[in-house]
């Protein structure tokens, strides 16, 4: 069997690395698993790549470390929308988010990219812990 999981990163390292330990904690075995890291730029002019995102080499690492295959994955525009069309594409069988903490005002005026996907996708959806 076959199982793809999309890990959507943005640049934080703490959190690529709690996505990190949650992917590799699932049940699933890594000889089975493909993982796509895939990061979205909201505002690129400078035409930087994942590869140049510290987050993004913590989790291939991590993940290669651990006997996954790993594809490092980009895109630009709307990270919510981006992130739902990727995993379709790549017909992911989960999708990989990491929590931040928000107050509800800042939930509102803000949004939430994980609040997005998984109300904007069929589906599963698994959210990091965002810590202490």
């Amino acid at each position: 069997m076959s199982y793809e999981i999309l890990v959507a990163t943005d640049v934080d390292e703490e959190r690529a690395r709690r996505q990190a330990e949650t992917v590799a904690d699932l049940p699933e075995g890594a000889e089975d698993v493909h993982v796509t890291v895939f990061h979205v730029f909201t505002d690129n002019p400078e035409g930087a790549s994942i590869t140049q995102l510290e987050s993004a080499r913590i989790l291939r690492n991590r993940f290669e470390e651990a006997g996954y295959e790993v594809t490092l994955d980009e895109s630009s525009g709307d990270p919510v929308t981006e992130i739902v069309d990727r995993a379709e594409e790549i017909d992911a069988n989960r999708i990989c988010v990491a929590g931040r903490k928000r107050t509800p005002t800042g939930k509102v005026l803000f949004g939430s990219v994980a609040q997005g996907v998984i109300l904007s996708t069929d589906r599963p959806v698994l959210v990091t812990s965002v810590g202490d």
